[in-house]
């Protein structure tokens, strides 16, 4: 059975709205954010997950009102440690941080993850909703940016950050009955 994939990232925060890292910390969408999904036409779905964390959680209720959204914990965003609830003018002074942007976001973030941690969760947590939805045609899956892009350059390759997507967007993809990954679609989602 050939599935429909489809990947959304949660609508907007306040952090988003600050630019600051908000990997595990656990914010709400904000007036914004929430608008801006509600007026969006997204894909249908079979059957839905989510990353935990309630920004998720409230994006997929709202495009997915009535049905169930079923979360697995290996879906959250990176854990940015000690730069949680920063943005870039917060940290411009930090070395730690210049370290950060010297390695190309390559090494783990102070008291939390590198991103080649973040992504081998997040690969397991993705490789565990496949296995939830054997027998369904469409899933959607309502994640952060940094498990979508996780996801996007572990099975199409590519840099990491070229698969990064605004607030509300995602991208489509095809898995063949084989196992093979084919049909990358950017999708803006736009209603």
């Amino acid at each position: 059975m050939n599935k429909k994939i489809t990947l959304i990232r949660h609508g907007t925060c306040d952090g988003n709205e600050r630019k600051c890292y908000i990997g595990i910390t656990d914010e709400p969408l904000n007036i914004r954010g929430k608008e801006s999904i509600i007026c969006r036409e997204y894909p249908k779905a079979d059957v839905v997950f989510s990353s935990p964390l309630v920004r998720c959680i409230e994006t997929a209720k709202l495009i997915y009102n009535n049905q169930e959204i079923i979360t697995i914990d290996n879906l959250r965003e990176t854990d940015f440690g000690l730069f949680e609830g920063k943005n870039y003018q917060d940290l411009k002074d930090n070395k730690d941080y210049q370290n950060f942007i010297d390695s190309g976001g390559a090494v783990a973030f102070p008291g939390g993850e590198s991103r080649a941690e973040a992504s081998a969760r997040t690969i397991k947590g993705f490789e565990e909703l496949l296995s939830k939805s054997v027998k369904v045609s469409n899933i959607s899956v309502v994640v952060h940016g940094g498990s979508i892009m996780a996801i996007l350059s572990h099975y199409f390759g590519g840099d990491y950050y070229s698969y990064h997507v605004k607030n509300g967007e995602g991208y489509t993809f095809d898995l063949s009955h084989d196992g093979i990954f084919s049909g990358l679609h950017f999708r803006s989602f736009l209603g």
